[in-house]
């Protein structure tokens, strides 16, 4: 979530995200002649061969196939490879499933394959990948929020340098509150 700054981390502003309990999970393991990708939540399977990467309508496999491209251009060769993945973030509402979706694959691939990235390369790759495939102009907050949030901490983020500097937030007299309001979004749209 974020506490202040909305709209200023694609304007290199300053933003004060804080991690919360909800998460995606993903299972990979590698492929012969085409990926096969499988979105437990929504019951739905994709195959897509990663040396033909097409970007389709508004649809979660653009997200994955969009850190792959981003992998191939840095000259990485990524296997074909198959993969699982589900959760509890809701899809449209406000936090972060893309970038959640973008950097648990790349944590994913980078532990299959032996990639040696750093968090910050797939907190870089995340967005490369949000910006170039799936053509959300965002900034980095979200990314940098599902990599390096602690709990009990915001994150106080300056998104032009990549500063960072943990503060603690455990006062028992505040609580935040977050709720869903099933109105849905899509930033591919905006």
């Amino acid at each position: 979530i974020n506490l202040l700054g909305e709209h200023t981390d694609y304007n290199d502003g300053y933003v004060l995200p804080a991690a919360i309990d909800l998460a995606l999970f993903v299972v990979v393991g590698k492929a012969g002649q085409q990926s096969c990708w499988i979105a437990l939540d929504k019951a739905e399977k994709v195959q897509v061969r990663l040396d033909k990467l097409e970007r389709v309508e508004v649809h979660w496999s653009n997200f994955i196939k969009g850190v792959v491209r981003e992998l191939q251009k840095r000259g990485v060769l990524v296997p074909e490879f198959n993969a699982v993945f589900g959760g509890n973030i809701p899809e449209g509402a406000g936090l972060s499933s893309s970038a959640a979706l973008e950097t648990g694959f790349l944590v994913a691939l980078n532990k299959l394959f032996d990639l040696q990235l750093s968090p910050l390369d797939i907190i870089v790759l995340a967005q490369k990948a949000e910006n170039n495939f799936v053509g959300v102009n965002c900034g980095i907050m979200d990314m940098f929020a599902n990599m390096m949030g602690r709990e009990g901490q915001l994150l106080q983020l300056d998104c032009r340098s990549l500063e960072v500097a943990y503060l603690p937030f455990d006062n028992p007299r505040y609580s935040l509150i977050l709720c869903n309001s099933k109105v849905k979004h899509s930033l591919v749209d905006s």
